[in-house]
């Protein structure tokens, strides 16, 4: 039977080439293309003839693949010997082994679903690739509100800042007034005698009387009240000047034609926290009188408070005086006041 095989084997295969050599390489050859072609050997120093496609069709049934391995040729598929059947069966069984080799036989290879796993095969077997982190997206900036020129601001003074303003003046608002006399050539020099300054509620926070460096030549007590006993415990003129100036300082001052009361003092104070009655052209027309003339302290005390001041004939009294001051400003303190924010005095 094993004759029989061996001369079925032979008759089988193609025409072999002349085997060059001498007669112990030629019996060993060929003892080996024998166990080879039984199966027993693998050709493995021989190149191989045809290297498989990486895309190979997949093998109909009832055909044996025609490479299972590098440099393994089988008889063509129409041929049937028991050497192919027994080569084809250890084929398969080392197929079984290794089945990634050999693609899986599919009868719709080339239809659109076929396609679809092979690509979802692919893209599995490819590592996964962590994404970037999504960048965040900037806000929109966020429009501002136009903001108003100048001049509306202005014109567009709100009555409640007015009014927020004037609630936090009266604890540095004071009103100033003094009396002076006579000094120098003929007494036409006015001197300070007397100083009253008063808080916002009329209450008395400073009141003497203040002997000038100069001799006094007239008195004039008709208006001023000052007499000659008067300057017997008066306070020298520095030390009442420094005494009035730091209960100045900060502060706004309330006065009637308040210029002369400093220039008896040698001071000068900032114009934006100076308050003159005698300017006011809206105090006089609440009083009734010329907008553009300069009125008395007693006229507008009359006619807007409805007193009498500087009555009599002991003279004025500087602390009534003061006290009528800043009454007559809280007659138009909330319209001078927004008057005086949409047109700031300069110094």
């Amino acid at each position: 039977m094993s004759a029989l095989l061996l001369n079925l084997d032979f008759a089988a295969c193609p025409p072999k080439k002349s085997l060059e050599g001498n007669a112990k390489h030629r019996n060993f050859v060929k003892k080996r293309r024998f166990l080879e072609q039984r199966g027993f050997l693998n050709k493995k120093n021989q190149r191989p003839n045809k290297v498989p496609k990486p895309h190979s069709e997949p093998t109909k049934k009832g055909e044996t693949p025609r490479v299972d391995g590098p440099g393994k040729t089988h008889p063509p598929p129409g041929q049937k010997t028991a050497a192919s059947s027994n080569g084809s069966e250890q084929a398969l069984d080392r197929k079984a082994a290794v089945s990634w080799l050999t693609p899986a036989p599919s009868k719709k290879t080339d239809s659109v679903v076929g396609k679809v796993d092979l690509l979802g095969e692919f893209q599995s077997a490819l590592p996964k690739i962590k994404s970037p982190p999504a960048r965040s997206q900037k806000k929109a900036p966020q429009k501002r509100p136009p903001q108003k020129s100048a001049t509306q601001n202005a014109t567009q003074v709100p009555s409640e800042g007015v009014c927020s303003r004037a609630a936090q003046k009266p604890g540095k608002m004071v009103a100033l007034d003094c009396e002076m006399v006579g000094t120098g050539p003929k007494g036409h020099v006015s001197s300070l005698a007397r100083c009253s300054i008063v808080n916002y509620d009329g209450d008395v926070l400073y009141d003497e009387y203040v002997l000038p460096p100069c001799p006094i030549v007239d008195y004039r007590t008709r208006w001023s009240g000052i007499r000659k006993h008067h300057m017997l415990k008066a306070t020298p003129f520095k030390t009442a000047r420094n005494q009035i100036l730091k209960l100045l300082a900060g502060k706004v001052v309330v006065g009637h034609a308040i210029h002369n009361d400093f220039k008896a003092l040698q001071y000068f104070h900032p114009k934006p926290l100076t308050r003159d009655t005698s300017q006011i052209p809206l105090l006089n027309r609440k009083a009734g009188c010329p907008e553009n003339a300069t009125m008395s302290l007693k006229t507008l005390t009359k006619k807007l408070l409805g007193q009498d001041i500087q009555a009599g004939k002991s003279g004025h009294s500087s602390v009534e005086d003061a006290q009528a001051t800043m009454e007559l400003y809280k007659v138009v303190e909330v319209e001078w006041e927004q008057h005086l924010a949409q047109n700031p005095p300069k110094n």
